[in-house]
C-alpha cells in the first residue's frame, strides 16, 4: 500500500474516533484502534497513534459510564 493510503486510513480512523464520541461508541472505537494500528506501518506515527489513542478513550469512556 502507498503512504498516502496509509495516511487517509489515519485520518479515517481519527474521524470515526471522533465520531465515536456521540454515536455508536463500542463499534466505532474499535473500528479506530483497527485503522490506527493498520496505519502504523507508514511513516505517518503521529497519525496512527492518534487515531489509536482517540480510539480508546472512545472505548474506556464507554465501558467506565
Amino acid at each position: 500500500m502507498s503512504e498516502m493510503t496509509y495516511k487517509l486510513l489515519a485520518w479515517l480512523g481519527i474521524v470515526v474516533g471522533v465520531i465515536g464520541f456521540f454515536f455508536a461508541p463500542i463499534w466505532l472505537g474499535i473500528v479506530a484502534v483497527v485503522l490506527g494500528l493498520v496505519s502504523l506501518a507508514s511513516s505517518q506515527k503521529v497519525l496512527a497513534w492518534l487515531a489509536i489513542i482517540i480510539g480508546v478513550i472512545v472505548l474506556l469512556i464507554q465501558f467506565f459510564n
